[in-house]
């Protein structure tokens, strides 16, 4: 049954949403607003950290929604950091939730990572790891 009356949207919510699902179980949460949060600052944490062509190249890869994600508010000729440690990959998904005990920005790393992993193509994500820090890289990869 369709949703929108576009197949292409219809795809890009049920798409959307199993990747919300995802990390919904990967960090044992229930709400699917905290996993949007996690996917979306740490997506955009990522494209800070990444350069423009990478992201472009990545994002070829991404579900319609989550490609819009991605891209919001970006300013590509800004927005890479010279700052590229953990400290500063993980302040921006610590800061999203800062409001909520227990969250461990590492652990949402990881789980959004864990998604894109098994949704982006392996070259695709291999290309993702070398371009990034060696300490970021290990969240990537671990």
């Amino acid at each position: 049954m369709s949703t929108t009356g576009l197949s292409q949207f219809d795809d890009t919510i049920h798409t959307t949403n199993v990747w919300l699902k995802e990390i919904m179980q990967a960090c044992d949460w229930t709400d699917r607003r905290d996993a949007y949060r996690a996917l979306r600052v740490t997506l955009h944490t990522l494209r800070d950290h990444l350069p423009v062509e990478i992201v472009a190249h990545l994002s070829a890869q991404l579900p319609l929604l989550i490609r819009g994600a991605l891209f919001e508010g970006w300013k590509p000729s800004v927005s890479e950091i010279p700052e590229r440690d953990l400290v500063s990959f993980l302040d921006p998904i610590q800061m999203a939730f800062d409001r909520k005990s227990g969250v461990d920005p590492e652990k949402v790393a990881k789980a959004v990572f864990d998604v894109l992993r098994k949704h982006v193509s392996e070259g695709e994500m291999n290309h993702v790891a070398q371009a990034l820090p060696r300490h970021v890289r290990k969240l990537l990869v671990d």
